[in-house]
């Protein structure tokens, strides 16, 4: 990583690259939306018990654990379809066929004696959509020039978001008015219209797969390919960044509403609150896409790490004071963008760190680390805001946030040394 802006490559993105990648994250969005955040309160109106609504968490685990099968989703290629797409299609065609089926039960059947059916699709679907996104970050990498891969990460963040929105808080709104079947129907056909885009693209006249570097399938694959990713110099002190950069922000985020609860805040001007961030959550991430091609990787890193550390830190002032409502749009405002600056940012060098013909599975180990790690340091958020109260737990969220930065600026002296190392060996 350089201090200064690495990339040669002027040519703006097409619209067709833009379509695609946004309709494939969007599409990601919608299940996940509909699993974790509109399900929880669908449920709960039907009567079901609260132990049963937790296992909801447990359905995730596919998008932990997809590192496991990631290595074969970019050795395994279709002819008829391209390399990607021959993933992709199919997965997505059974996320649809499961949102179908749900939408034609009826929700007394499928919260009461089909409780168990449903949440046995719910974890295929699940299994569907992380499969699909090994292939779909695979596909993005060899996609973008490395100069756009800010604006592509933004189509990223942003689509997906988009799509939690849409099933989550936006299906909410409507499925009273419109019924169960229209409502999760409309969510089915939204997936089915992400697909066109994917359905039109030239995947193999655009990227055609030569396998000339890939590690051979067999029973080894897995330890083969994450051995060779990992191996690499300076591997180490990249994946320390991917583990710590969010560190604050995952520590201090699970905290803000409790904080604002504590505060007298409803459920009406929360619900308010965390739909308007989130657009400016999606705002943030395109502006960071688009600063990320003229600061270059190091700088944004930094600049938009600063920013995170400023946002998730700030809460602590609304922890002293009564939660005013314009300091609280402000603030949350702030974190929100700085989140979607800063995501994008690290999404974009982690791109840049997959090599050619691993991308799927490459990207997939750094954003699970990121992941699982970020929902450790998370489950104990609600230990440090009772130990150090709500100032102590954000001022300590927004000080790990500056710490992290240290492990970026020492990352960028190794990449730097080894530039300069090579640049004398070549002379």
């Amino acid at each position: 990583m350089q201090s200064t802006p690495p990339f040669t490559d002027n040519k703006p993105l097409g619209s067709g690259t833009i379509v695609l990648l946004a309709a494939l994250y969007c599409a990601q969005g919608l299940p996940s939306g509909l699993i974790a955040h509109s399900l929880p309160v669908l449920m709960r109106q039907h009567g079901v018990d609260l132990a049963m609504i937790g296992l909801l968490k447990l359905l995730a685990l596919p998008w932990m654990l997809k590192v496991l099968w990631a290595p074969w989703i970019d050795r395994i290629a279709s002819a008829r379809f391209g390399h990607h797409r021959g993933w992709i299609l199919p997965m997505q065609g059974i996320v649809l066929a499961i949102l179908i089926a749900v939408a034609l039960l009826p929700p007394d059947t499928l919260f009461g004696s089909y409780l168990p059916v449903l949440l046995g699709l719910l974890l295929c679907v699940n299994l569907a959509a992380a499969t699909q996104d090994v292939a779909t970050d695979g596909l993005a990498v060899r996609l973008l020039p490395q100069r756009w891969r800010g604006l592509g990460n933004s189509l990223q963040v942003g689509g997906y978001k988009i799509g939690m929105i849409v099933s989550g808080s936006l299906l909410l709104l409507v499925i009273e008015p419109w019924g169960w079947k229209t409502s999760i129907g409309l969510i089915a056909a939204l997936v089915a219209l992400m697909g066109i885009p994917v359905l039109l693209f030239p995947e193999k006249q655009r990227l055609p797969y030569e396998p000339k570097h890939a590690e051979p399938v067999g029973p080894r694959l897995l330890w083969r390919h994450y051995r060779g990713f990992l191996a690499r110099p300076g591997m180490g002190a990249w994946m320390l960044v991917v583990l710590t950069f969010k560190i604050g922000d995952s520590l201090g985020s699970p905290m803000i509403k409790p904080l604002l609860v504590d505060h007298g805040w409803t459920s009406a001007a929360l619900g308010q609150l965390t739909l308007i961030s989130s657009v400016a959550g999606i705002a943030g991430a395109f502006l960071g896409g688009l600063a990320y091609a003229r600061l270059g990787a190091f700088r944004s890193l930094i600049l938009f790490g600063l920013l995170q550390a400023l946002g998730i830190g700030a809460m602590a002032w609304l922890a002293l004071t009564s939660a005013d409502f314009n300091a609280v749009y402000g603030i949350a405002l702030l974190e929100q963008i700085a989140d979607g600056m800063s995501t994008v940012a690290l999404f974009a060098v982690m791109m840049d760190q997959c090599r050619a013909e691993h991308e799927g599975a490459d990207f997939t180990i750094q954003a699970c680390a990121q992941v699982v790690l970020a929902g450790v340091v998370g489950s104990l958020s609600g230990l440090s805001a009772k130990w150090f109260g709500y100032e102590g737990h954000f001022l300590l969220a927004g000080l790990l946030g500056v710490l992290a930065l240290g492990l970026v600026i020492r990352y960028s002296a190794i990449q730097v040394a080894s530039a300069l190392a090579a640049s004398s060996a070549s002379t």
